[in-house]
């Protein structure tokens, strides 16, 4: 690999790559408070990182909320090796494949059938840019061309593209693209930090659920969809919200014929303790469906870009006709890749050998235990736990927060990267006793150092 040490690749990555998500020139200012340091890393091995140095780091946020079953899993390896012989890559347009036929068979099996058919992309993003064009030329299909508005919840983020910028409510990845994007109405989160004295998490879902069904009431034969990050709302700071507002979202989308759509993509996968999260509301005694559902991130493991977008039938439906216009022509080259199909099948493999949604709910809860005397912290608020998510807020007026925390659990061999002032754990699914011990070590060791 030539230069073996993590001076030399900093500077050769900072002299040529245009990293995601960051200010550039705080990767060049060593002692700055706002210094956020660029890490080498040479290998991973199951939960751990390791840069050209040496130095060991463990996994707590997946790599960004991507990696479920560790790094350098010898199952996905061997998968993604026996394929990698047989066929890397084909168009999906007018061709198919094993890989993507057997895992878009599976999911609609995780989804009781519900959602019948996989339309593929690369990306979180492109896969919410897809799940509104289907909505908004469904509607246009069907006669209905006035559906053509779209609903999102307070602080939602659902990725960074023009046509995902539109429901995305967070300002620092939208404002300066304003004139670019057709924006949403954004309608109250049912966050549960937002409650007021005396109400239950689940008041707060029925507080914002009545929010939703005024607005239907007044403009729901304008509106084709509503999208919601189901019971986590990852870039608004880990906002958890109780299952009751999705019962309540679906009945009123029934209702006034609106499509719902469930960004699973960081929170699909078990994250939460279900496979989808969604899952958790409950309707007659069976789990709520939606009419759209994306998935990203851990579908892969963690190993491939790949995003998937899961239809009903009666959306699919509509498109069919002779009439080419009326398809849906949204396509890019590398669609249903079959490497990436067969690392989500590996995936899939895994959480069925190993039961891994039972496994999980023991780690949770260890999570949970490990976590608990931060409760005590005088500048801790809402500490608080969805599954495998784990997060808590901090009291502090230091803009630098979150780059001081990261350092300081940098130093002490975790990988924890906070969103403005909530500290949030999403560790893979490997952990160990050990491992969550560590990183409930660093995470208190670091607060006190960003603190100080």
């Amino acid at each position: 690999m030539g230069n073996t040490n993590n001076r030399d690749w900093l500077a050769r990555s900072q002299a040529a790559v245009w990293h995601p998500c960051t200010q550039m020139q705080h990767h060049a200012q060593p002692g700055s408070p706002a210094y956020l340091p660029l890490v080498p890393i040479a290998r991973g091995e199951g939960p751990w990182l390791f840069d050209f140095d040496g130095q060991r780091y463990l996994d707590g946020i997946s790599s960004w909320w991507t990696n479920v079953f560790g790094h350098a899993n010898p199952r996905i390896n061997a998968a993604l090796k026996e394929q990698l012989e047989t066929l890397e890559h084909v168009m999906l347009a007018g061709f198919t494949h094993q890989p993507v036929v057997e895992l878009s068979e599976r999911l609609s099996a995780l989804t009781g059938g519900a959602l019948g058919h996989a339309f593929y992309a690369s990306d979180g993003a492109s896969a919410t840019e897809i799940a509104l064009k289907m909505s908004f030329h469904y509607w246009r299909n069907v006669g209905r061309p006035e559906k053509a508005e779209f609903l999102c919840l307070a602080g939602s983020y659902h990725g960074e593209t023009v046509g995902a910028l539109a429901v995305t409510d967070v300002a620092i990845f939208k404002d300066a693209y304003a004139p670019l994007v057709r924006a949403a109405t954004v309608i109250p989160s049912p966050d549960f930090r937002l409650g007021e004295d005396g109400e239950t998490p689940a008041d707060v879902a029925r507080r914002a659920a009545a929010a939703l069904a005024n607005h239907l009431e007044q403009h729901g034969e304008r509106i084709a969809a509503l999208i919601v990050e189901p019971l986590v709302q990852g870039a608004a700071g880990m906002a958890m919200y109780d299952p009751e507002y999705l019962r309540l979202a679906r009945q009123l989308c029934d209702r006034h014929e609106v499509h719902l759509i469930c960004d699973e993509i960081a929170v699909g996968c078990g994250r939460t303790g279900t496979f989808f999260a969604h899952e958790q509301a409950v309707i007659d005694g069976k789990p709520i469906r939606p009419d759209l559902m994306c998935l990203s991130k851990g579908i892969s493991g963690g190993y491939l870009p790949l995003s998937i977008v899961l239809s009903s039938d009666t959306i699919y439906g509509a498109f069919l006709d002779d009439s080419v216009a009326r398809a849906f022509l949204h396509s890019h080259s590398y669609t249903g890749n079959p490497l990436a199909c067969r690392a989500a099948l590996a995936t899939l493999d895994i959480f069925e050998q190993d039961d891994v949604i039972a496994a999980n709910r023991l780690k949770a809860r260890r999570i949970g235990d490990a976590l608990a005397p931060l409760a005590d912290h005088p500048q801790v608020r809402h500490l608080r736990q969805r599954g495998m998510i784990a997060a808590f807020d901090v009291a502090t007026d230091d803009l630098h927060f979150s780059r001081k925390f990261y350092r300081a659990a940098l130093d002490r061999e975790a990988l924890i990267r906070p969103i403005g002032n909530t500290v949030y754990l999403m560790p893979p699914y490997i952990v160990g006793d050990d491992d969550i011990a560590h990183l409930a070590r660093a995470a208190q060791g670091a607060l006190e150092e960003a603190l100080r």
